[in-house]
């Protein structure tokens, strides 16, 4: 089943503000799966936007739908650094429960995690809803994590854990800025200025993370 959406007109485009939605879109996506449990099924290209022409079942074709376009690396430098910088992150995490074979039912059961909405261990679940934060700790790594997500088309306040010990919260991705800051090496992510709230852009994602204490 095709779900997609084209943001707001088919095809290449020239303009400004669908190629900055589109981009980030794609930049919430990538970090999604990346930072998801698991292998992240992704495919040759979607770190620099390949797109197969919205053909999702190309492999029979031995054309420009399936060949990889190299001038798209250029084309779309700040996406591929972000992938790279994601994947960097993603290569330093525990991996004690994969080397003991531990079920994804046992590790998410053995985890300590939250959902929240804009409001601090409120979540709303109803289907008009638009946001969704999550945080998880991750002991082993002595960190905390927490994502929040905003799929409305208006920016949100979104309110923070509150912080007893440890470090403050430091951003490490925010999908609304500008390259290079819509993330940042792991170790120069920038303390949050407010530990209250993060006002999250339109249609974006944001990962903070913490030490803890």
């Amino acid at each position: 089943d095709n779900r997609s959406w084209n943001c707001g007109t088919e095809g290449p485009t020239s303009d400004p503000q669908i190629e900055s939605l589109r981009n980030r879109q794609v930049k919430n996506f990538l970090t999604v799966t990346l930072l998801s449990l698991g292998m992240p099924m992704i495919l040759m290209g979607d770190e620099v936007r390949r797109t197969q022409g919205g053909n999702n079942n190309a492999y029979c074709h031995d054309d420009e739908a399936n060949w990889f376009d190299w001038t798209l690396v250029q084309k779309h430098a700040d996406v591929h650094r972000f992938v790279t910088l994601l994947l960097e992150r993603r290569l330093l995490r525990d991996q004690t429960a994969e080397r003991r074979r531990v079920s994804l039912t046992e590790m998410l059961h053995q985890a300590k995690t939250a959902w929240h909405g804009v409001k601090h261990l409120q979540p709303d679940w109803s289907p008009q809803s638009h946001a969704l934060a999550f945080g998880a700790e991750m002991r082993r790594e002595g960190l905390e994590l927490h994502i929040m997500l905003n799929a409305y088309w208006e920016p949100l306040d979104f309110e923070l854990p509150p912080v007893g010990g440890g470090d403050r919260w430091r951003r490490w991705i925010d999908t609304t800025l500008e390259s290079p800051n819509d993330i940042v090496p792991w170790k120069t992510s920038a303390v949050v200025a407010d530990g209250r709230r993060y006002h999250v852009g339109p249609r974006s994602v944001v990962v903070l993370w913490r030490q803890l204490g």
